[in-house]
């Protein structure tokens, strides 16, 4: 690698005086994503529900943000029994999201203003309606039969018929839906609609390379890959004798990361190097690092990185998900800093994240949505985040602190089919336990999917913008204060925050991109504080994630003297004396002092965020 100078200019780029490490470099890894939930962004035609000429009104806004790249959720032809993610045919589009010369639109629009296209392929199972699956529960001898995994059933000593094995679905029930017709059971990992494919039988491959190529022919640039590590399942699929802390996992050790589940990611790797496609895939479920590097080493060619959970489950109680746990800062900082290390070390890399259509809201779950405290909280959220190493998701709504629904909201508000599962089975097992079903409706209230799905906040209008219908979903009621055209109009806004943030990571690319990661005061319990380093280049990332003030002496925490601020969320903060103190919910990024200002000076008018900068407002 060429050094370059530290005040190389080119591009607008600050460069190291000394090569940043040997990390192989990637346009991929440089970039920045924005995730859309279809049916929850922006509906164009007022049935109610959001579609694809929706996304394609709202791309001057998503460039405004400084994204690089927009992932949809599944728009393709679906029943909806989970949302878009059970596909009855993958070449077309759900009828009511638009058609494929809307999608050719969108793909071009994004193209033609420097973005990149991504879609969500869902290939671990299909619909139930999908023709594939119509042949292959028509007859045991169709040509399609084996195309999913079918079994027969078992009987108990009474003669009783069971399902083949033990394994629970992930949404609640048996992981086995019996077929009266052909006399056998087939399995879903999640809903009966959604029956797993059976990707030991290659003609299931050839047909996954096949969709793949359809849309990238068709100018997609790339895919997040749906429950990617529950493709290859143990051979005999043994009952689960062990169990797991959630019962309703059952069967997780055996088809979580089986056996040939990197035969088949180095199958889908190579359709993606043929184009130099971008890839994450959704990996649940594991924590084992080593595991995870086998799936994104630069050395593997599978995939380009994953999301795995380690942050997502660190506040899930002894009982799963919905059950409660206080989490304690350390187990955080122990988290992302063994994370951030170890992809380093290791030539792997990250994907960041803290929200997505699957999770919560992060700054009603990891900050606070108090009115006080809401608008530094979020920016606090996206300092942590914003400035690790990896490529950095934002999913829509993050970037105006969108909250959480109403506690308030009663269980008939919630649409997903997860969370109505979920809840049926606990008020069936604890039918008059008024005060379980309270503390379970504060944890779904706190954690469930819903929350991230509430239609976007676009602006004061009724139903905030988003459609000129009725919401399919329900429109979170503080729309009228935190809607997209207030903010970015604001300067002092959540979303410009983020704006500064993205162009930061460009500007610093060997610093905040490929640089070092090391975790400073690990043990302090309400500061967050990391280092990283590029060469001759260093910078120090400091949150308070708690709502009290704090001072700290400079020297204690850095080991030395902080130089140039490059972004904090406090118009008032000083960093020139021995001693910080640091607001609620205070964050900063600075320099450190051994790099000298007049070499990394930006453009104050297109890099720092001040409180009192000036915005070029953009139509919402």
């Amino acid at each position: 690698m060429t050094e370059q100078p530290i005040n190389d200019r080119s591009n607008g780029v600050v460069r190291s005086r000394e090569p940043a490490n040997q990390v192989p470099r990637a346009w991929w890894k440089e970039a920045s994503v924005y995730q859309i939930y279809p049916s929850s962004f922006k509906d164009s035609n007022g049935d109610g529900i959001g579609d694809i000429p929706g996304i394609t009104s709202k791309l001057e806004y998503i460039q405004r943000l400084g994204v690089d790249i927009v992932w949809l959720c599944p728009i393709f032809k679906s029943p909806q029994a989970d949302m878009g993610y059970d596909i009855s045919d993958y070449c077309d589009v759900h009828e009511p999201y638009g058609t494929l010369k809307d999608v050719d639109e969108l793909i071009q629009g994004l193209h033609s203003r420097g973005m990149k296209c991504v879609l969500d392929l869902v290939v671990n199972h299909t619909s139930d309606q999908h023709d594939w699956f119509k042949q292959s529960r028509s007859s045991v001898s169709n040509s399609h039969r084996e195309w999913y995994i079918w079994r027969k059933p078992k009987y108990d000593s009474a003669g009783n018929r069971q399902p083949p094995n033990n394994w629970k679905a992930i949404f609640g029930g048996s992981a086995w839906e019996y077929d009266e017709q052909t006399d056998e059971y087939y399995l879903h990992l999640f809903l009966k609609e959604q029956p797993d494919l059976n990707w030991d039988y290659p003609p299931v491959r050839d047909a996954v390379r096949d969709l793949m190529r359809f849309w990238l022919d068709r100018g997609c640039d790339g895919f997040r890959i749906d429950a990617i590590n529950f493709i290859s399942k143990t051979p005999g699929l043994p009952d689960d004798e062990n169990g797991t802390s959630d019962p309703r996992m059952l069967g997780l050790e055996y088809y979580a990361n089986g056996p040939r589940l990197h035969e088949y990611l180095k199958f889908i790797g190579g359709v993606l190097r043929e184009y130099n496609a971008f890839s994450v895939g959704e990996m649940g479920h594991v924590t084992d690092m080593d595991e995870v590097l086998r799936s994104v080493g630069a050395d593997r060619s599978e995939l380009a990185m994953v999301f795995h959970f380690e942050i997502m489950d660190n506040d899930h109680g002894p009982g799963g998900r919905y059950t409660f746990r206080e989490w304690p800062l350390t187990d955080l900082k122990y988290i992302v800093n063994r994370w951030q290390t170890f992809m380093y070390e290791k030539n792997g890399w990250n994907a960041l994240y803290l929200e997505n259509h699957d999770q919560s809201r992060s700054v009603s779950r990891f900050g606070s949505d108090k009115p006080e405290y809401r608008s530094v909280s979020a920016k606090m959220l996206a300092t942590y985040l914003g400035f690790q190493s990896g490529t950095l998701f934002v999913y829509q709504g993050q970037e105006l602190a969108m909250a959480n629904v109403p506690l308030s909201w009663g269980i008939e508000e919630y649409k997903d089919v997860a969370t109505q599962n979920y809840w049926d089975e606990l008020m069936e097992e604890h039918p008059n336990d008024k005060d379980f079903a309270r503390r379970t409706l504060v944890e779904l209230n706190r954690k469930c999917r819903d929350n991230s799905r509430t239609p976007v906040q676009w602006d004061s209008s009724p139903n905030a913008g988003f459609t000129n219908g009725t919401p399919w979903m329900r429109v979170n009621a503080d729309y009228a204060k935190w809607n997209a055209e207030s903010q970015v109009k604001n300067p002092d806004s959540v979303f410009n925050y983020w704006r500064a943030v993205l162009q930061l990571r460009k500007q610093y690319v060997d610093l905040f991109v490929y640089g070092a990661f090391e975790l400073l005061a690990p043990d302090h319990q309400q500061l967050f504080v990391y280092k990283r380093t590029a060469g001759s280049q260093s910078a120090v990332v400091v949150m308070n994630f708690k709502e009290t003030e704090i001072t700290f002496k400079t020297a204690d925490l850095i080991g030395g003297k902080m130089g140039k601020v490059l972004l904090s969320n406090y118009s008032d903060l000083d960093v020139k004396g021995p001693s910080v103190t640091l607001g609620p919910f205070g964050s900063f990024v600075a320099l450190l002092s051994c790099i000298e200002d007049r070499d990394l000076a930006l453009n104050a008018q297109t890099i720092e965020y001040r409180a009192n900068s000036v915005c070029t407002a953009v139509e919402v």
